[in-house]
């Protein structure tokens, strides 16, 4: 027989039922709340060493066999050496960092080619010579350009010299690095006003010593850059004929070794982050960049004052099919000229695209 209950127990029950279940959930609900909060204030605490983890983590699921990461940078300085930002990320990994000075580009190419480098920073030029020597070597990433990159690389006389215009420049000795940035400034800025690279006389050097002997007048037509131009701005013994502005120039690279390259992407991941980041800093940081670089290369506030205004700091651009494109039409122009003995083709010097698509940040791939 089933017992009735009367209706006012009824309410009085399903109240008292509605009231522990709303005290069950309050307390549920609090208690996850408290071990979310918890959680999100121990990982906010630990934020930068877990993104430095996961980072690092993911670069070594690419590949990292080296633990000696040999770095080339060239005489006139390296922001990225100076800052050490590799070493920070590279030492939990287990890899050490050596770096090594080169005069110029093509020293460093020749530094890789003989097994002494495994990744270094050069102009456009550099690698297409490295190739035609037949350096087995890679393209890493390449250098975003501005309006306004190329003012810091010029042709210049002394001031007391006879030639008033560029176009002066025929029949002229022309002191410069053979195989270095300069090669194809010089060769693009004499197609410009129609004349070949075989109206000129090339006196091979590289800038660094170069340097004395323009300041004392003994060369007549220089091609040099930043920092040099800045100090023989200082010591009024530099004219003008032209910059390097509007030249259409790919800009630099960071090569590799292609060996280096296969067996440690995670390290080339690595090494294009920290780029990236050390050049959106120093674009927003240029008086801590201008005092570090007084310091570090021994230079004159008023030198390091003229070397900042001409510097940029675009950040990086991936190996995109319009990169490589450009940089084709450099390699195609010296053959053109005469000035390599043959063809090449600069996709023989590049990793596959789904490894530069892991090592790239896609904001860069342009």
């Amino acid at each position: 027989m089933t017992t009735r209950i009367p209706s006012n127990q009824r309410y009085l029950i399903n109240k008292i039922a509605r009231m522990e279940r709303r005290r069950f959930l309050h307390f549920a609900t609090s208690s996850l709340c408290g071990l979310s909060m918890a959680y999100l204030l121990g990982s906010c605490s630990e934020q930068s060493q877990q993104n430095v983890k996961t980072s690092s983590a993911s670069s070594s699921s690419l590949g990292i066999k080296t633990k000696v990461l040999h770095m080339g940078y060239q005489s006139s300085g390296d922001l990225f050496r100076n800052q050490k930002v590799l070493e920070k990320r590279l030492e939990p990994l287990g890899v050490k960092v050596e770096w090594a000075q080169f005069v110029q580009g093509p020293q460093l190419m020749e530094g890789m080619r003989a097994g002494k480098v495994d990744v270094g920073s050069v102009g456009e030029t550099p690698p297409i010579f490295a190739q035609v020597a037949g350096a087995d070597l890679v393209y890493v990433v390449g250098t975003q350009r501005t309006q306004t990159t190329g003012k810091s690389t010029v042709i210049a006389v002394p001031p007391e010299s006879p030639l008033k215009r560029f176009e002066d420049i025929k029949g002229q000795e022309v002191c410069f690095q053979k195989g270095s940035a300069s090669h194809y400034f010089i060769l693009r800025a004499l197609q410009s006003i129609g004349l070949t690279i075989k109206d000129i006389k090339i006196k091979s050097l590289p800038t660094v010593e170069a340097s004395a002997a323009f300041i004392e007048g003994k060369i007549p037509v220089w091609m040099t850059s930043d920092p040099y131009y800045a100090i023989a701005e200082k010591q009024n013994r530099i004219r003008i004929l032209r910059d390097s502005v509007g030249l259409d120039s790919p800009g630099g690279y960071y090569m590799a070794d292609r060996k280096f390259a296969e067996e440690n992407p995670g390290i080339l991941k690595i090494i294009i982050e920290e780029l990236q980041k050390l050049d959106q800093w120093a674009d927003k940081h240029r008086d801590e960049v201008a005092k570090l670089i007084t310091k570090l290369q021994k230079l004159d506030e008023d030198v390091v004052a003229k070397i900042m205004s001409r510097r940029t700091f675009a950040g990086r651009r991936g190996l995109s099919p319009t990169l490589i494109a450009e940089q084709q039409r450099v390699a195609d122009l010296f053959f053109q000229e005469g000035v390599i003995p043959k063809k090449i083709n600069i996709h023989d010097a590049l990793l596959p695209p789904d490894l530069y698509a892991a090592i790239t940040p896609p904001e860069i791939m342009v």
